[in-house]
């Protein structure tokens, strides 16, 4: 499939897809939606709901490791360890992430950033100092994780080029593999995405959206469930 470079909104450049006319990130900002979606509503929300020595995160769709590199960037800012799991079934190229510029516009740490997607697939590793990264190939369906997560960052293509990554079995995955009181944040905000959540026993919050977008959604595993 055709790829290009589309820069956005926030000056930061994402990759686009032009058969699908679909891009990784939003035009409206790349940097700008994650830092609000998964990191200010995601990250820091559920470190003010539980004080922890450790948080273990997955992210669904590692991508150009935006989501990893901002939250290995706020790794060095908070209290617990951090140990990140990227799933992504089509990564993507180094010859692509080094034409990505998110290290100049925050952070200024290419060396970081580069060095999230040459570490090895499939084993855990200290990236640096409270930040552990995995990797894993694998289609989003295959995931079996059990119990494991405090939070996850849904980042799928939207639900208009892919609608069976948004379906209740894919969520109900996602419940499976998040710890008690766990939480998913995603930048949709579909009806259908919404109560496919609650179809598989999450709690969902309509939340503002980060730019362009009127609204998104978080999604809890109450302990009771």
């Amino acid at each position: 499939m055709k790829r290009e470079f589309l820069t956005t909104g926030d000056g930061s450049v994402t990759i686009h897809l032009p058969d699908w006319n679909e891009q990784y990130h939003s035009k409206h900002g790349a940097i700008n939606e994650a830092l609000h979606v998964f990191i200010a509503m995601g990250l820091h929300a559920v470190l003010e709901r539980k004080p922890m020595s450790e948080i273990r995160i997955m992210e669904i769709g590692f991508g150009t490791g935006l989501n990893a590199y901002l939250t290995l960037l706020q790794s060095r800012k908070i209290k617990p360890r951090v140990h990140y799991l990227g799933v992504e079934a089509y990564p993507v190229g180094m010859d692509e992430v080094e034409k990505l510029n998110y290290p100049k516009l925050v952070g200024n740490d290419a060396q970081a950033f580069l060095k999230l997607h040459s570490l090895p697939w499939e084993e855990e590793t200290p990236l640096e100092h409270g930040f552990h990264l995995q990797k894993r190939k694998q289609f989003f369906a295959d995931i079996g994780d059990k119990h494991s997560y405090d939070l996850i960052y849904f980042d799928a293509f939207g639900a208009r080029v892919q609608p069976e990554l948004w379906t209740e079995s894919i969520f109900q995955k996602m419940f499976d593999a998040l710890l008690p009181e766990g939480v998913l944040v995603t930048y949709a905000a579909k009806g259908s995405v919404r109560r496919a959540m609650q179809a598989v026993g999450f709690e969902v919050e309509r939340l503002p959206g980060p730019p362009g977008k009127r609204e998104m959604l978080r999604a809890t595993k109450r302990s009771a469930s």
